[in-house]
């Protein structure tokens, strides 16, 4: 309705917009055009998300009702007959009928030398529209000069927003010409535009990619912006890339855009190492927002707090109908039962459960979550871990949280180093036992550090013993051999990534695996040792 409102009161001004418009020069005309544009979109925007946000107060007011009309839609999508649950939203019934399924393991099971596709890939068109609509709203709020004409530019081939927005909401902001999907050509466009004021990565890793890039194809990139467009020469703006970079990662993207204020990606699994790296490096001083948390394939978890240092996210009781299963450490998986949002406790750690409409599956991800408050009825979490990204040769299980804060500490003692990024192969991936005990082969990019010493390589077994007694106690009587650490060279992960992405079951967001478990990736990286 006000939508049509809108419409009637656009025709009503019409004629006058009309004669303004002929009176405008040229020049004028178009710049009257683009504020005018931009003051529709905005204001649409603004309407949007004021809708959007209503339905999401009354849906986490009531968060049992909510479920219960997410479970009716699940079935009612569902394919195929479904016996005691046709008609039936009872939840008791739902369970019982309906076991718990597990994701495959890092989505990297082996089949005929490609990676099997997720159980869950269904991307939930209302969720990720709220998702976007939310974001878009809150970023706005928090950074108010962000969404002017040429604030924004996305530099890498992926969007940080879960949902593409159809017109007029395209014409906020945005620096890269929709439909440009090369990485060089969205790094020109938005190194020709020194006024930006937020910048835009799929994820943090691409993100980081870009950056490491920046500094190697730096020369040529400012020859480029040098030579201009046709006619329109930037040696000014060539120069200032040039002193930007020749003073180093530390602060480049605020010398490069000083009126940047804010990075937009979107999180998934295995982002952590490069937002660090980011903050710590090339974007220093600046905030890092991401408008939602996506768990295969799907937006489970919306963020309406830029201001937050780190993600914080709502889980809704729409679609995708979520469940939380307890994560008891050191219990029987069987002893326990999944919980329905309204039930979180605060300070818990919960597996996400989905279900899947197409199939009607209840999936358990191996996204670990814990409770750090509530939204009304309904929880807002924090991510922790993923469980298919453990590490077990001895049956150990060292958690990716568990494994990311021993190698931390050894980072932190390697004099000068910063870490980029990492994986992990378990030894027989690679059949590289050679006779000892099973091992983990441990793959580091880093910045500051060109060779690892003996010394430095066993520091990362030591601080495994610290975080793990159950790994202490294996290396002790000699089932596990000591952690082998292996330095990559420049542009390795980003090579791992680029394979990651041609296999059929790539899904967006992209999760960045620091467990491999099949070998063709593994050697990606096992190719490009240095140290």
């Amino acid at each position: 309705m006000l939508l049509l409102l809108l419409f009637l009161l656009l025709l009503l001004l019409l004629p006058l917009l009309a004669v303004l418009w002929q009176r405008q020069p040229q020049d004028a005309r178009l710049s009257w055009l683009a504020s005018l544009q931009h003051c529709v979109t905005a204001g649409t925007l603004c309407w949007a998300a004021a809708w959007q946000q209503r339905r999401l107060e009354q849906s986490t007011l009531h968060a049992g009702q909510s479920q219960q009309q997410a479970l009716k839609w699940c079935l009612q999508g569902a394919q195929g007959p479904r016996g005691p649950l046709r008609g039936n939203t009872d939840i008791s019934t739902f369970r019982n009928h309906l076991p718990l399924t597990k994701a495959s393991q890092a989505q990297e099971e082996e089949s005929e030398g490609q990676l099997s596709p997720p159980t869950s890939t269904q991307y939930y068109g209302e969720a990720s529209l709220q998702a976007t609509l939310l974001g878009l709203a809150a970023l706005n709020k928090a950074y108010p000069e962000v969404l002017a004409p040429g604030g924004t530019a996305c530099v890498t081939p992926t969007s940080p927003w879960p949902c593409p927005l159809p017109w007029p909401w395209r014409a906020l902001g945005q620096v890269s010409a929709p439909g440009a999907k090369h990485p060089g050509a969205l790094l020109l466009k938005a190194l020709r535009s020194p006024g930006l004021r937020a910048l835009e990565g799929g994820t943090a890793a691409e993100l980081l990619d870009v950056f490491v890039g920046l500094e190697a194809d730096g020369e040529e990139l400012a020859e480029t912006i040098a030579a201009g467009n046709p006619g329109v020469p930037l040696p000014r703006r060539a120069t200032e890339l040039r002193e930007a970079l020749e003073q180093g990662p530390r602060g480049l993207a605020l010398r490069l855009w000083p009126k940047l204020q804010v990075v937009v990606t979107l999180d998934a699994g295995g982002q952590a190492e490069a937002v660090a790296a980011l903050e710590a490096l090339w974007c220093q001083g600046l905030a890092f927002f991401s408008p939602a948390y996506s768990a295969s394939g799907g937006v489970v978890g919306l963020n309406l707090w830029p201001e937050q240092p780190r993600g914080l996210y709502l889980l809704p009781p729409g679609a995708p109908f979520i469940e939380l299963l307890p994560v008891n450490k050191g219990a029987q998986e069987e002893a326990a039962s999944t919980v329905l949002l309204a039930e979180a406790q605060k300070g818990k750690e919960y597996e996400l459960v989905l279900t899947d409409h197409n199939s009607l599956t209840r999936c358990c991800l191996g996204d670990v979550v814990q409770v750090v408050g509530a939204y009304n009825r309904c929880p807002v979490v924090r991510f922790v871990c993923r469980l298919g990204q453990a590490l077990s040769v001895r049956g150990e299980d060292i958690r990716e949280d568990v494994f990311s804060e021993a190698l931390g500490r050894a980072v932190g003692q390697w004099p000068g180093a910063k870490l980029l990024d990492h994986s992990c192969v378990e030894s027989s991936i690679l059949d590289s036992s050679e006779g000892s005990a099973p091992h983990y082969e441990v793959f580091v990019a880093l910045r500051g550090l060109r060779n690892l010493s003996e010394e430095n390589r066993d520091k990362l077994d030591h601080c495994l013993q610290e975080v793990s007694p159950r790994y202490k106690s294996l290396r002790f009587w000699g089932s596990v051999g000591p952690a082998r650490v292996h330095l990559v060279g420049q542009g390795a992960f980003r090579e791992l990534r680029v394979a990651l992405a041609a296999c059929p079951s790539s899904s967006y967001p992209p999760e960045m695996p620091r467990v491999l478990r099949h070998r063709h990736l593994a050697q990606c990286l096992q190719k490009r040792v240095v140290s």
